[in-house]
């Protein structure tokens, strides 16, 4: 080798872009360039034959020093990219990485060791460990509010099955307790009604009378609401009955209730079937409510009955406003209504309700289409032996 590569190589050494030391196996250092000297802050000769390559590292690099670095290199002659803290001259802490080599010379083992700047890395990982934090930190009070959202549900869910089941209870025990007086008031006007009176007398019990039906019919429909409610269901007593004439007494009696409107009825098949008949009655009668108050005046209701060995059938249709299908979709829900009525055509809206319920205590089901040209049509399916 040349004169001129030896001072090169010496060059090298002493300038490389990295701490470059030499130290025996006990880690006292016996070359280090100008590089780690500088970084050091300290000369060659602080360090040469004066003090340990561990000597320099803080308390827990010392640890690591013993306990991994030096058991690590005698037995697999390597280690690398070992992150540690070594202690500047003025004080402060110098986070370097260290790779490192034992090697085996006639004067004994050496340690050959590398140090990189590692500022910027421990700045970057400080950072990544701080976003951690704080994204831990946000998801755990993230899931504190949906804790406390959750939780704040379910007071408020209780509270609304609490309001709920308190009014249902209030409304069975006024629907029951109204009961006695509309009788009394009804059975008084039916016996006023035998007596001898001008027109417009009779007119009037005739409409005290009406609307004593009308307000005990409102009153068993809240009372059957109030039972679905609690989960008791619509309560029904099945019989063998004969759909047909229980059906035609029925619009005789609702023909009397709507003056003026036509109500026409039909049948076809065998009617004989297994049916509470005043339940199917209170069906037919809340059908036919609805279609009179939602059905043109000038067209008639028609209500048609029909039997076959399966299943017997129901069926009321109207004529009048298209209903949108957004809306035949919830037309059995309680309170609900197909469109804006008259005053006096109002109801609270647990008619089309109750029918669903009395369908259902029959093992039957309810249907209702409404075709583009306004035909409105329910249809009531049962099975023809009951439930």
């Amino acid at each position: 080798m040349t004169a001129g590569n030896t001072h090169d190589v010496a060059r090298l050494f002493e300038e490389a872009p990295c701490g470059l030391l030499v130290t025996r196996e006990d880690g006292t250092i016996v070359r280090a360039n100008a590089t780690f000297c500088r970084w050091a802050g300290v000369t060659e000769s602080d360090l040469v034959g004066q003090r340990r390559l561990q000597d320099m590292f803080t308390m827990g690099a010392r640890i690591f020093h013993q306990t991994h670095w030096a058991p690590l290199l005698r037995m697999q002659g390597s280690v690398a990219e070992i992150k540690v803290d070594i202690v500047h001259a003025d004080g402060t802490r110098i986070p370097l990485l260290m790779n490192a080599v034992r090697r085996t010379h006639d004067s004994g083992v050496q340690h050959e060791v590398a140090v990189f700047i590692a500022k910027d890395r421990a700045k970057y990982e400080s950072e990544l460990l701080r976003a951690r934090q704080q994204a831990e930190d946000s998801l755990a009070s993230e899931r504190a509010a949906q804790a406390s959202l959750a939780l704040a549900q379910a007071h408020l869910r209780k509270a609304a099955e609490d309001r709920a089941h308190f009014a249902e209870q209030m409304v069975g025990i006024v629907s029951h307790d109204l009961r006695n007086p509309l009788s009394t008031i009804m059975v008084a006007t039916e016996a006023l009604l035998l007596g001898q009176h001008d027109a417009r007398q009779l007119k009037l019990l005739q409409f005290i009378m009406r609307a004593s039906e009308r307000s005990t019919r409102l009153i068993a429909d809240l009372l059957d609401f109030t039972l679905a409610r609690v989960g008791q269901g619509v309560h029904v007593a099945p019989q063998p009955i004969d759909l047909h004439d229980v059906m035609s007494h029925a619009v005789s009696e609702l023909e009397l209730a709507f003056p003026g409107r036509r109500l026409t009825y039909r049948h076809e098949g065998d009617g004989a079937c297994i049916a509470d008949p005043d339940r199917m009655t209170q069906l037919l009668g809340n059908l036919v409510a609805n279609a009179m108050a939602y059905g043109s005046a000038d067209t008639p209701v028609e209500v048609m009955t029909s039997g076959d060995a399966q299943a017997f059938r129901l069926a009321v249709r109207n004529r009048g406003t298209p209903i949108a299908d957004s809306v035949l979709a919830t037309m059995f829900e309680p309170m609900t209504r197909g469109y804006d009525l008259p005053e006096s055509a109002r109801s609270v809206g647990l008619g089309l309700f109750i029918v669903r319920g009395i369908a259902a205590a029959h093992g039957g089901q309810v249907d209702v289409t409404s075709s583009a040209a306004g035909v409105t049509t329910f249809t009531a399916t049962f099975p023809r032996t009951g439930v």
